[in-house]
């Protein structure tokens, strides 16, 4: 199975991810995000997002698929922040195309909690202009999170509102709706 989590930036994919594959025996964590870092890499001066990157969607369901059958079939974990629906749907449509089981989780934090969390986190903690650019690039994709989750994710994802629980019982969330011990 592939598991992709997405949700606000800042709202908990990673830890989420953490914690599941810790409780998943053999899984394996892929950042797509390393996917855009290759791009822009080798195609310097393109896009700023790396998602608008044509090749970047398939490389990213490819390489998914690619770690699924390397790792021997067991559970692959995609935290990204995916907020464009026809984007979503061609990397979900070539990985469902193989069979592949594909669960898509939302760990959907409310605005006033996620603005606080954002406010609270230090991504770096030796280096405090660097970790308030990251809280400023959070701040800044509120609006587009909240507006991709109202049209589209929230009703395609199984969601996780995670405002109110512990990184632990999200894990446990998660775990029921994968329907997985």
């Amino acid at each position: 199975m592939i598991i992709w989590i997405n949700g606000p930036f800042g709202g908990g994919k990673t830890t989420t991810a953490k914690l599941l594959h810790k409780k998943l025996n053999g899984s394996l964590i892929f950042d797509p995000e390393e996917v855009g870092f290759m791009l822009r890499s080798i195609l310097p001066g393109r896009e700023k997002d790396f998602q608008d990157l044509a090749p970047w969607r398939p490389l990213v369901a490819a390489t998914a698929l690619e770690l699924h059958a390397f790792n021997d079939g067991r559970p692959l974990i995609a935290p990204m922040t995916l907020l464009n629906r026809p984007y979503a749907h061609e990397i979900f449509t070539r990985i469902q195309a193989t069979g592949i089981p594909l669960h898509h989780l939302l760990v959907h934090v409310d605005t006033d909690v996620l603005t606080q969390r954002i406010a609270d986190s230090r991504e770096f903690p030796d280096d405090e202009e660097r970790s308030e650019k990251v809280r400023d690039f959070r701040r800044r994709k509120i609006d587009a999170y909240t507006e991709a989750c109202t049209s589209w994710i929230a009703r395609e994802a199984e969601v996780i509102n995670t405002s109110h629980l512990t990184p632990d019982h999200v894990t446990e969330q998660a775990l029921k709706l994968l329907d997985l011990p």
